[in-house]
């Protein structure tokens, strides 16, 4: 069986400024896989060139056996890739219930009412919240918002974008929980988070991203308790190496 994820020798240029450089990771069926880097590694740009919201000037991208180095944006939706932008993106004035319907676009109109409440299951905060402006939304529910509308059409892989970003530590671990039930209904994960220690600790394995080049990969684990990893990302020097992650 072919990965769900496979990016090969992938580069990308914004005009002629390079955001990725010969970048090749996998993500295998089933599997989370956290992509770790500081601002402007090019973590973003990287999801971004899987969902087709911006083309890669060389390699290839492929989903299940299936290149989508080409398609554009909708197809790959439909093929079944979601992605959760970093900032959220949704519609401030669209309602609740609005914003999950446009994730919900692809799906036929008799599964409508099923997949909202397959949405309404994981986040019950959704439901009571159906009608109001997502705009008024707490920053955590507006995240789950996000991720409950790219969920709407089923995905089999999920790129997550700074799930976590400006949430208090108790939502954060909310999210990370709801990754984790995500994926054990077999969805593979691709994510880009922050918070290392946490992101590692939900992944099995990890690439860490520097000015777009792969600079290391490998199990969690061992990410975690390498010492560069370990002095960028985790706050950890190598004096303190023997301390919990």
């Amino acid at each position: 069986m072919r990965p769900a994820l496979e990016i090969d020798d992938v580069a990308v240029y914004y005009d002629k400024r390079r955001a990725l450089e010969g970048v090749t990771l996998t993500v295998e069926r089933g599997e989370i896989v956290t992509l770790l880097g500081a601002n402007g590694a090019g973590k973003s740009t990287t999801l971004r060139a899987v969902s087709g919201l911006v083309r890669a000037a060389r390699g290839r991208i492929v989903y299940e056996g299936r290149d989508i180095s080409h398609a554009p944006a909708d197809a790959i939706v439909a093929a079944g890739v979601g992605h959760v932008p970093e900032g959220r993106e949704i519609f401030g004035e669209f309602t609740v219930l609005e914003n999950l319907l446009v994730g919900g676009h692809t799906v036929p109109r008799r599964q409508i009412g099923e997949r909202l409440e397959e949405a309404f299951r994981l986040f019950p905060v959704l439901r009571e919240r159906r009608l109001q402006a997502a705009g008024t939304l707490s920053g955590g529910e507006q995240q789950m918002l996000a991720i409950a509308r790219a969920l709407m059409p089923r995905p089999r892989l999920l790129l997550l974008d700074e799930p976590s970003l400006g949430l208090a530590p108790l939502l954060s671990r909310e999210i990370f929980d709801v990754i984790r039930r995500i994926n054990a209904d077999g969805v593979s994960v691709l994510l880009v988070e922050q918070n290392a220690r946490r992101a590692l600790a939900l992944a099995t394995r990890g690439y860490v991203l520097e000015t777009g080049r792969l600079v290391a990969s490998g199990p969690s684990a061992g990410l975690a308790a390498d010492p560069r990893v370990r002095r960028a990302y985790l706050g950890l020097d190598g004096a303190r190496r023997g301390a919990a992650t």
